[in-house]
């Protein structure tokens, strides 16, 4: 199964072919590799009209942005009441997930419905990047503790939640992931939720190694110490090629819907394209007990 994320309209993929995406942020046009897109172009998107930037890697690893028109160093774009800063980063990057707006519906009306029932929803986001997901879930009337190892990333998210009107709700920690649940755990905190976008290799502000492939399914298991007797749902996303929606799944299954009940279910997220196909952008997993 595959959740496409088909609420845009500041967003959208215009073509697809060879390696690369062509896309429309807003106004501006970018290009940018992407290792799913094994398929050949229909069209030359090098020439698409109004393309602005093309992020080109380099053989020697990395790459660099290459501009054909001058472009605004960031510049705003809106999924329904929710609002986002974009600005073309190392890495091709910008900034913002568009498929992760099918995870910000499913779990955003879980937090809606239980905060209506008169819940108060506490949501832990570990490797939450610019906040995307803390934005989503907080707007929904959740309480969201932030956690991201990097600095320059928490403060992208603060700007993004002050762009969508979100001006408390939203603890920001610049931590190890890692680390804080386990103290988190030791403090005898617990949440209602937790989602998670784990890299597939990454380090800590303290030089800690992270490879998804040995560190995902002990650190699931960690989390499940932080999660209230209740808990609504935990969320893994994965980027990491090759890492099935399955995996996701038997993990979710072994480290919680064992002992606690519940369901579970994984799929692949993607995003609609102009060209009628879908494009695959990862995986996700859900344990709900909602």
């Amino acid at each position: 199964m595959i959740r496409i994320a088909d609420g845009w309209k500041d967003y959208e993929v215009v073509a697809t072919g060879d390696g690369y995406k062509l896309e429309r942020w807003g106004e501006h046009i970018l290009l940018r590799p992407d290792p799913q897109v094994i398929w050949h172009a229909q069209r030359d998107l090098f020439s698409y009209p109004g393309l602005e930037a093309v992020y080109r890697r380099s053989e020697k690893g990395g790459g660099a942005w290459e501009y054909k028109k001058p472009l605004p160093q960031f510049w705003n774009i809106s999924y329904k009441d929710l609002t986002f800063k974009v600005m073309p980063m190392g890495f091709k990057h910008t900034g913002l997930f568009p498929e992760q707006a099918a995870n910000w519906e499913i779990t955003g009306e879980i937090v809606r419905r239980a905060v209506q029932g008169g819940r108060k929803v506490k949501v832990l986001n570990l490797f939450a990047y610019t906040g995307g997901a803390s934005v989503a879930l907080a707007k929904a009337g959740a309480e969201v503790t932030h956690v991201d190892a990097a600095k320059g990333m928490v403060e992208r998210a603060g700007e993004n939640a002050r762009l969508s009107g979100i001006t408390s709700g939203i603890r920001y920690i610049v931590d190890d992931c890692k680390k804080f649940v386990a103290r988190e755990i030791r403090r005898g905190n617990k949440y209602d939720a937790v989602v998670m976008d784990p890299p597939s290799y990454g380090r800590g502000p303290g030089g800690e190694m992270w490879k998804i492939e040995t560190e995902l399914f002990p650190f699931v298991q960690l989390c499940g110490k932080v999660l209230a007797e209740n808990a609504l749902f935990v969320l893994i996303n994965s980027y990491t090629t090759g890492l099935q929606p399955t995996v996701l799944s038997n993990i979710l299954t072994l480290t919680l819907a064992s002992e606690r009940g519940g369901k579970v279910e994984a799929y692949e997220v993607g995003l609609p394209t102009l060209e009628g196909i879908p494009l695959p952008c990862g995986a996700g997993g859900l344990y709900t007990n909602a």
